[in-house]
């Protein structure tokens, strides 16, 4: 079953630039994981916010994708830039009109 994880990443001030960057790295390591989307994307009204759409082909790929070292690097690169302040929710998708 798909599943989807929605949420928001709280940055430092001035960071979030910096943070996108990081997520937005090309990665062929996640089309290879499972990882149907991964959209990245920002609000003027939230400027310390960056969120994360991610669509998997099912939520142990998005758990297995964790180990991949080019995702922990990114982690490690990103950490320092975060504020803490972590948002979103998980779960399975039940359809779409987009698709069969």
């Amino acid at each position: 079953m798909t599943f989807a994880n929605v949420g928001t990443i709280g940055v430092q001030a001035g960071r979030r630039d910096e943070v996108v960057a990081i997520l937005t790295r090309r990665s062929t390591d996640l089309d290879s994981a499972g990882c149907l989307s991964y959209e990245v994307g920002v609000s003027d009204e939230h400027p310390d916010t960056v969120f994360v759409s991610e669509l998997w082909e099912s939520a142990e790929a998005h758990q297995l994708s964790l180990q991949l070292a080019s995702v922990q690097a990114a982690i490690k690169e990103a950490l320092p830039l975060l504020s803490g302040e972590m948002g979103g929710h998980r779960f399975n998708v039940a359809g779409s009109p987009l698709r069969s």
